[in-house]
């Protein structure tokens, strides 16, 4: 068992108050009793994201609305584990589901895990999500900075040079300075 998942059990049997429901899932290797939980009336969120996740790692891609959802929730280890498996999940309508939530000015408290997964999988739709993000959060007083930091990293991993304007803006913001130069530096 991986880290992740490790990470994952510990807090479901938590969550599950440790009960025979949840072992049951745990112990399961059967992936159409896993799919079965995604679409179940009244599971528990923590089943659903369970099932997601081991679907997902598994490369079955029943499990991509319920991770996408999981992305954009509130609970930052819930997003970091839907991040993860949507990472391995191949769906090739994840990078634009991740685009629309990064993007989202709405939800930009919860685009921290779709920023740094659209870094992550490095498609077409990446920089430019990344770049229409970062533009928004440049204001110096925007207390999402995290994100616009994740943004510029991400950006800087990512070398395009496409993003050289809107780092070159960000080498100006008292906590994205540093990361800008960075980024710069990188970009080809």
């Amino acid at each position: 068992m991986d880290e992740d998942l490790r990470s994952l059990v510990d807090r479901v049997r938590d969550e599950s108050g440790g009960s025979e429901a949840c072992e049951r899932l745990i112990a399961t290797e059967d992936p159409e009793e896993l799919a079965a939980v995604l679409t179940a009336p009244e599971q528990p969120l923590w089943a659903r994201e369970f099932a997601a996740f081991r679907l997902g790692r598994a490369g079955d891609r029943r499990a991509f609305e319920t991770l996408v959802l999981l992305l954009n929730h509130r609970d930052p280890e819930r997003c970091a584990a839907a991040s993860h498996a949507l990472a391995g999940l191949g769906d090739p309508r994840t990078p634009r589901a991740a685009a629309a939530l990064a993007t989202n000015g709405l939800r930009t408290a919860y685009a921290l895990h779709p920023v740094r997964l659209l870094t992550e999988l490095r498609a077409p739709e990446s920089v430019p999500a990344l770049i229409m993000t970062l533009e928004r959060l440049l204001a110096p007083d925007e207390p999402h900075w995290r994100v616009a930091l994740a943004c510029v990293e991400g950006l800087g991993r990512l070398g395009d040079g496409r993003a050289r304007a809107v780092l070159e803006a960000a080498r100006d913001h008292p906590r994205l300075g540093g990361a800008a130069e960075d980024a710069l530096s990188r970009l080809a």
